[in-house]
């Protein structure tokens, strides 16, 4: 086969959900630096493409593509698939960063919006999600799915926050066990304290020199996929 008929490489296609910030914005930057396909998703447009401006100016030999999409909009969510299935027919990396963080509150004085929201974001997206991902997974060599674990669950004021995110997790590690032998690949991760808007939403006013930097944690945890 000669150079000139030899055919281009397959690009890795991933699917970031909760792009546009933090660990999320760096997971999908990073990617499309290591020549990554990614569909980034989240709610700010301005977030995403700032994280797309950022990747382009490193030189990045990837490509981003912007899906400003609310992960609680069922339909939107479907019709986000199923495009990526008309597209590329596979996903081979899912990274869930999609979070909400409700503010610290006594569990006896929880806001209903605040915990509506949180189970909606947290725990209720993610269980819609996983049936929609799963076949796009499957159909990869490898296909991934990353979680991202902050274990809060039972800590003080943490209640909304802390019990959704520890179900999410939960139902994390129940497709994690199922998967073993079929796929695909779920792994659950536990970066390290980063100075992110979430963190600062709980701990305002703390010392974020000594955080862990997102664009290291990011290489780091991806490195740890292999």
């Amino acid at each position: 086969m000669t150079p000139a008929s030899r055919p281009e490489p397959v690009p890795r296609i991933a699917l970031v959900t909760g792009a546009s910030r933090g660990l999320g914005a760096a997971l999908a930057e990073t990617l499309v630096l290591r020549g990554w396909q990614v569909v980034a998703v989240a709610r700010t447009v301005g977030g995403l493409e700032e994280a797309d401006d950022r990747a382009r100016a490193a030189g990045a030999p990837g490509a981003m593509t912007l899906a400003p999409l609310d992960i609680t909009d069922d339909g939107a969510m479907r019709h986000l698939c199923r495009s990526i299935h008309d597209r590329w027919g596979r996903v081979d990396l899912w990274a869930h960063a999609a979070i909400h963080a409700a503010p610290l509150s006594p569990a006896g004085h929880l806001d209903p919006k605040d915990w509506e929201k949180s189970v909606a974001i947290n725990l209720r997206a993610t269980g819609l999600l996983i049936p929609l991902v799963e076949p796009l997974l499957r159909a990869a060599p490898a296909g991934t799915a990353l979680f991202l674990d902050d274990p809060r669950g039972g800590q003080p004021f943490f209640g909304a926050y802390g019990a959704t995110k520890a179900g999410q997790i939960a139902l994390a590690r129940s497709w994690q066990a199922e998967a073993v032998r079929v796929g695909p690949r779920v792994v659950i991760a536990t970066p390290d304290p980063m100075p992110t808007a979430t963190r600062a939403r709980f701990f305002p006013g703390e010392d974020r020199a000594p955080l862990a930097d997102p664009r290291d944690q990011a290489a780091r945890i991806l490195d740890a996929l292999g």
